[in-house]
């Protein structure tokens, strides 16, 4: 089968890797793709909002699924393009893409399905907002409603910093994304991450993982797209699991097909596991980056045959198998982010893969041959281990060998775990 994998990033990257071995694989394209992706697919230079363009690649070159890797094309209907001209598509809907494209929509859809999650309330008027965060008070949480890439949402500990959130929202700091503003009540508990397959009718439980969101070690510092993880999450037990598929996933899917929007791709359920059990703090409709990278390092199964299932209504025909190792995931970053940060920064040296060590890239380029950050978040340094502890070490072992001169990351990913696994 021939695959064409849309993006460019740490994500993507991972999905390539794992893409490559599968047996039943004729070629892979990549588009736009990175130096790391080309190592697995051929990348080619489609605009991917040209919807028409992708599609006529598609067609030209007997494309036999497309996986959609980022959620921005997602919400602009990119595979909505693709199946109306019978192309194959990993990925939900514009319409089911609404579960990430709006935080109000999801909202509304747990209100209305007694989905487990944070009380809220929607606002477009920046004094109203205010005054409902006056009313409730602090610790809360500000959101910007649209896409804003990771950053349009502040956890709020004392009320100055949520209405500093609400004005950023307003005043145009995340663009469109922030034309809307949900405020909902801070969840206490640990976050977790929970990833499953859906064809709009049969779900399939993937894995765990837990991202470390803030960008300082000791979870300091401002939320970032996510500086690390690993897999699995431990506070994610059976019992865990098996409620967050009855009372979050499985309501979900019925609402969605309900509603009119079978959703076809990959929940990424944002968890807070508190005194209650599990309770959705948001929902994205791709693979999570960087938990994706840990996803495809402790994946045993073909990862073809669970997509191209999840996009034909064949979820029910396949399983997924896991390592029992734990994989765990170290973000290098450019100084400076998640502010501003310089690019073109030269990468002057990476080290080999090694067993049980791989690592990906999310923001780089090639500048006359040299390898080059691009991006805020550019290398996911990754590695497997029958620990926590020994996977953090082995990561950190292999961060150690980059030569970035303008890159750093944090020095703890995986912190919680390791203690939990010494006490």
């Amino acid at each position: 089968m021939k695959v064409l994998l849309i993006g460019s990033g740490g994500r993507e990257h991972a999905l390539a890797w794992k893409l490559a071995q599968s047996p039943k694989l004729g070629k892979l394209y990549a588009a736009p793709g990175n130096p790391g992706i080309a190592d697995h697919a051929e990348l080619v230079s489609l605009d991917i909002d040209d919807h028409a363009a992708v599609a006529a690649f598609c067609l030209d070159n007997a494309i036999g699924l497309v996986v959609v890797g980022p959620e921005a094309p997602l919400v602009a209907g990119l595979a909505d393009h693709l199946r109306a001209k019978g192309i194959a598509t990993f990925g939900p809907s514009a319409a089911a893409a609404q579960l990430e494209g709006s935080k109000g929509f999801t909202k509304d859809l747990c209100a209305r399905y007694n989905i487990p999650t944070g009380a809220y309330r929607r606002f477009t008027d920046a004094a109203e907002a205010k005054a409902y965060v006056r009313e409730q008070g602090a610790p809360i949480v500000v959101k910007a409603d649209g896409l804003a890439a990771g950053k349009g949402v502040t956890v709020a500990m004392v009320l100055d910093e949520a209405l500093a959130a609400i004005d950023d929202c307003f005043d145009g700091a995340f663009g469109s994304a922030g034309a809307e503003v949900v405020v909902e009540a801070y969840l206490d508990g640990e976050e977790a991450s929970f990833f499953c397959l859906s064809d709009g009718k049969t779900a399939l439980a993937l894995a765990t993982a837990q991202d470390h969101k803030r960008v300082g070690d000791g979870d300091t510092g401002p939320n970032t797209g996510g500086m690390g993880a690993y897999s699995p999450a431990p506070v994610m037990t059976p019992d865990m699991v098996a409620r967050t598929m009855k009372e979050i996933i499985e309501p979900t899917i019925r609402g969605m097909a309900t509603s009119g929007h079978p959703f076809t791709g990959v929940f990424f359920a944002g968890l807070m596991i508190t005194a209650k059990g599990p309770e959705l703090i948001e929902y994205n409709v791709r693979f999570g980056d960087p938990e994706c990278q840990v996803l495809m390092m402790r994946l045993k199964s073909d990862l073809l045959d669970l997509l191209h299932a999840a996009a034909t209504e064949t979820l029910d025909q396949v399983s997924a198998e896991w390592s029992d190792d734990v994989a765990l995931t170290v973000v290098m970053a450019s100084k400076g982010y998640p502010g501003a940060y310089d690019k073109g920064t030269p990468i002057a040296h990476l080290p080999e893969d090694a067993a049980g060590g791989k690592i990906f890239h999310a923001g780089t380029a090639l500048k006359d041959g040299k390898l080059v950050a691009t991006g805020g978040r550019v290398l996911n340094v990754t590695a497997t281990a029958g620990t926590v502890a020994d996977a953090q070490a082995r990561a950190y072992g292999l961060v150690d060998q980059v030569e970035w001169e303008n890159g750093f990351c944090r020095r703890d990913i995986g912190w919680q775990a390791v203690a939990r696994e010494k006490s």
